[in-house]
């Protein structure tokens, strides 16, 4: 076996990976759930110690398969990637001075009710977002609110710090800052008027990189040997990495990802103008900025792994013998009768809800028909996804699915009632690998490798 491995971690909203590549191979990998603080009415935050706290135990048991090699391995690059929208205010030492927001927290609804008009009539077509409490925005808007100095200060996306403590250089990823609201999709810098109704300085985004990019290496002094003195990058926004692992520059494809959120991604060789990005915005389409430098992407998101989630642990499953139970018997009560979730009334899947809503009309409803009855409404929410896609680019003529539901039979035979010619991917972790491979191109003489210097400066 090879001395060098690259290592991919992806900062996801149920579970964190790290996921150890050889020769395009995943050799290990380790996960540990995500460590939210839950609150009463769906409010989720993390303290940044927990975060990096998870991070430490992963690489101790990546640290110990390395070393169980014969000869021992070493790692030598290291990929981030993660959620969007989730990240930390620090101040000059690179301290979190609040807990970050789950993209997912409801909070935020009066903050954005407060926007002055003008800013909301713009922000959709600046920022390619649409107004919401998802956004970072809305979150570094409430926590100024309560009392937090963002003068003096800098925003870390999750996978940005997570480099940034293991001795990489703080930088702004341009597929996790389009995430924040903050970001101007057309000049490519933060943009000034949001900055300053926030009450933040002007580089509170630190310095903008393309993802991939070198940032040193990893030096934190608690690191094991057969990690430290990897080389590192950020990947970027967890479902574009996802996309790029598979391939994804193919302009026709939906590539859906599917975890806690699910989303449909179409790759553009440009941004839409700003009249389309309003546009899109009213169905709640992203327009910004993909993993490969200088490409696009639209991306329309649906919260059905987020409901799917919820009945597994309202059916007190929690494990993959049971999830695989369930997918089961719901295919069995599909094929018996197609109308089984008729007797269901399911809400929560658009992408500005989240809240499992069930009415139950009749009689013999269980888990597997509630389970089907979620994938049908996530259908319905598709399906009007797919058409306001449509006014705008020609209509994708395939679909490949990735993801932790990806592996369920029950959402591939759904997701093919309404997507073309629906394949799924073969790998176990698609944003991990494609971190790893981020990671890997750091160790070759790589026309889009950029490296940045401890002071910031590229060369």
């Amino acid at each position: 076996m090879s001395e060098f491995h690259t290592l991919g971690i992806d900062i996801g909203s149920t579970g964190i990976k790290a996921l150890v590549v050889h020769d395009g191979r995943e050799v290990f990998v380790a996960q540990s759930p995500t460590p939210w603080r839950h609150g009463p009415g769906g409010t989720t935050e993390m303290d940044a110690d927990h975060l990096i706290d998870t991070v430490r135990g992963l690489l101790s048991q990546v640290d110990v398969w390395l070393e169980s090699c014969t000869p021992p391995a070493h790692v030598a690059a290291i990929g981030m990637a993660g959620m969007g929208e989730t990240g930390f205010v620090l101040d000059a030492g690179a301290t979190a001075v609040a807990p970050a927001f789950a993209w997912f927290d409801p909070r935020g609804g009066d903050r954005v009710a407060a926007m002055p008009g003008w800013l909301r009539s713009e922000f959709p077509g600046r920022t390619g977002l649409p107004v919401g409490v998802q956004v970072s925005a809305t979150k570094i808007g409430l926590l100024a609110d309560g009392g937090v100095t963002l003068a003096g200060r800098v925003w870390a996306n999750l996978p940005e710090f997570v480099a940034h403590v293991l001795g990489g250089t703080l930088v702004s990823d341009y597929s996790l800052a389009s995430r924040t609201g903050i970001l101007d999709q057309d000049s490519g810098l933060a943009w000034p008027e949001m900055l300053e109704y926030l009450g933040a300085p002007q580089d509170f985004l630190p310095q903008l990189t393309d993802s991939g990019t070198d940032l040193g290496t990893a030096r934190a002094s608690w690191l094991p040997r057969s990690l430290a003195g990897a080389r590192l990058t950020v990947a970027g926004h967890d479902h574009l990495v996802s996309a790029a692992a598979n391939g994804a520059t193919i302009a026709d494809r939906y590539h859906v990802s599917m975890g806690t959120a699910e989303v449909l991604l179409r790759i553009l060789d440009g941004p839409p103008d700003a009249d389309a990005r309003a546009r899109l915005a009213e169905y709640f389409i992203n327009s910004v900025r993909h993993v490969v430098p200088g490409q696009h992407v639209l991306v329309a998101g649906v919260k059905t792994g987020l409901l799917m989630r919820r009945a597994l642990q309202l059916c007190g499953i929690s494990d993959r013998a049971g999830r695989d139970g369930l997918d089961a018997r719901v295919c069995e009560v599909v094929d018996a009768d197609p109308d089984a979730s008729h007797g269901i009334d399911i809400t929560g899947a658009r992408n500005d809800d989240g809240v499992l809503g069930m009415t139950i009309r009749s009689d013999g409803i269980g888990p597997a028909e509630m389970f089907h009855a979620i994938l049908d409404h996530g259908n319905d929410e598709i399906k009007i996804l797919v058409d306001a896609l449509d006014k705008e680019i020609p209509p994708a003529r395939s679909t490949l699915l990735t993801g932790g539901w990806a592996s369920m039979r029950c959402v591939q035979r759904a997701r093919g009632a309404v997507l073309p010619d629906v394949q799924v991917s073969t790998r176990s972790q698609d944003t991990a690998y494609g971190a790893a491979i981020f990671a890997a191109r750091l160790l070759d003489d790589h026309p889009n490798s950029t490296t940045i210097r401890s002071t910031g400066e590229e060369q």
